[in-house]
């Protein structure tokens, strides 16, 4: 590597001289005398010398701070750095349910194309060794993915959480079974509880999960299912009311064939589940051991006044202001009318989706494309403000 300073002192030493020597222009012949010859030769030697012994400190200097930079680089980066890594666990049962774990590991992560989704994780690496913080379970909502939080679950992973991410059986991209069951209230919050218990006593996890430290997040269908566990009890008959009574609410009403026309019956009828249980007339699932709840857009309008009066556990609610899908007015503003201290806001021209991972390509669905953004509005960009809110309102839990 060549030395940065010949260069520069050549030119300044050359202008120097060229100011000493030469008279100012348009000006008379000063009268004084210029400096003799021994005096400029002396000026060149000194020149010379010092540029000889500053190169030779470069580069005697080169490496040592060159080592001193890679040092304070080192210093400045935490040494309990962590990223996402990835596995899938399956639950055993009459109907397995997939999960992806996300979970803190010091392997460094890369953008993993898997489908539509691009999240940064590490598939398989090992685990850091630094205890947990926590273990925060995901729902994903109607006809969703394991994978489509996957920003907000990387996010959490990295600052020392274990995340679950549930993909619900007989309610996913290929499997809406559920939805006309007739067992939909009570089934969506059961299969995260079992994923919780499949956890709590796997060899590897159990152990590390600390005690008390177990929150849910969900969005849209997984927002009534977060809720519902926290305490919150569904009325089916609130939705056949809802829908007979209003035009507006066209992406729940939908739901299972729920129109003004058509009635509600077919989401409400009976139907055994795997476990024989069916939907009553109150659904009753809380699980005490979800100690915080986030439900981001939630489908809310069949839960009880009541019920959610009675909720004692922290909940933060987000609505998106141009939602067509869940309308706020019937769903997440009727959590925030009756749950006292809940922590409620809206996000400024988000749609329904906006609280989904950005797809890299069409996510078409009954209720529009699911990778579309309302104009105007940058949902990449959203999300880092939306990672940081979920991550401060958990982390105040634990302290």
């Amino acid at each position: 590597m060549r030395s940065p300073f010949p260069l520069c002192i050549s030119r300044r030493a050359a202008a120097f001289r060229r100011r000493a020597l030469e008279p100012a222009a348009g000006a008379a012949y000063s009268a004084v005398k210029p400096p003799p010859r021994a005096a400029i030769d002396e000026r060149r030697t000194v020149t010379l010398i010092l540029f000889l012994a500053l190169r030779s400190a470069w580069r005697k200097a080169r490496v040592p701070l060159l080592a001193a930079f890679v040092a304070m680089l080192a210093w400045a980066t935490p040494a309990s750095a962590q990223y996402a890594g990835l596995r899938t666990l399956v639950v055993p049962g009459a109907e397995p349910v997939t999960v992806a774990l996300y979970y803190p590991t010091p392997a460094v992560a890369n953008t993993q194309p898997m489908g539509p989704w691009r999240p940064v994780v590490t598939p398989g690496a090992p685990v850091a060794a630094a205890p947990l913080k926590g273990l925060i379970l995901i729902s994903h909502g109607t006809g969703g993915h394991e994978l489509g939080h996957h920003n907000l679950a990387t996010r959490l992973a990295a600052d020392g959480y274990l995340v679950a991410a549930p993909r619900h059986p007989g309610d996913n991209w290929e499997d809406r079974s559920m939805i006309t069951s007739g067992r939909y209230f009570s089934e969506r919050p059961r299969q995260v509880s079992r994923v919780l218990d499949a956890l709590l006593v796997h060899p590897e996890w159990g152990p590390r999960i600390p005690a008390g430290r177990i929150g849910a997040v969900g969005h849209s269908a997984g927002g009534y299912t977060v809720l519902a566990l926290a305490g919150a009890q569904a009325e089916p008959a609130r939705a056949v009311q809802h829908c007979r009574s209003v035009a507006d609410d066209p992406g729940f009403c939908s739901l299972g064939k729920l129109t003004p026309a058509q009635g509600a019956s077919r989401t409400v009828a009976p139907a055994a589940s795997a476990d024989g249980s069916q939907d009553g007339p109150l659904v009753s699932v809380a699980d005490p051991r979800i100690r915080a709840v986030v439900a981001l857009a939630p489908m809310a309008v069949v839960l009880t006044p009541q019920s959610l009066a009675t909720i004692t556990v922290p909940v933060k609610v987000v609505m998106a202001e141009r939602d067509v899908v869940l309308q706020g007015k019937y769903h997440g503003k009727h959590v925030a009318a009756h749950l006292p201290g809940v922590d409620a806001s809206t996000v400024p021209g988000a749609g329904h989706f906006a609280f989904m991972a950005q797809s890299a390509w069409p996510l078409p669905s009954d209720a529009g494309d699911a990778a579309a953004n309302p104009e105007g509005f940058d949902r990449v960009a959203y999300h880092a403000t939306l990672e940081n809110q979920v991550a401060e309102f958990l982390g105040r839990q634990w302290r």
